[in-house]
């Protein structure tokens, strides 16, 4: 199993950010064909106190292949390009194996 993870710093507007995430963007990350599961987590703050990290969002895929065709699919570009749309200056993307 992989994953695809989201890890986005604090925005600007933490309240227009959280509704145009839940609002528009998981829906769209959602209908991405392949997709097992998606769990997003908010982060509260780290054991050093505060965090510059505002949410972390995880998508599993059975595999690389079906990853990348979720990806390259209408649908993962249409998500791809809200991300940017909302959220390019604060995101960092990942892929991982579950292990």
């Amino acid at each position: 199993m992989v994953k695809l993870i989201a890890i986005y710093k604090k925005p600007e507007n933490v309240e227009e950010f959280d509704k145009h995430y839940k609002e528009v963007h998981a829906p769209l990350a959602e209908k991405m064909p392949g997709l097992l599961k998606l769990e997003v987590n908010k982060i509260y703050g780290s054991p050093a106190g505060d965090s510059n990290i505002h949410l972390i969002a995880e998508m599993y895929f059975e595999t690389k292949e079906a990853l990348m065709n979720a990806l390259s699919s209408p649908e993962g570009k249409a998500a791809g390009k809200d991300l940017m749309g909302f959220a390019g200056k604060v995101v960092s993307m990942h892929f991982a194996e579950v292990v």
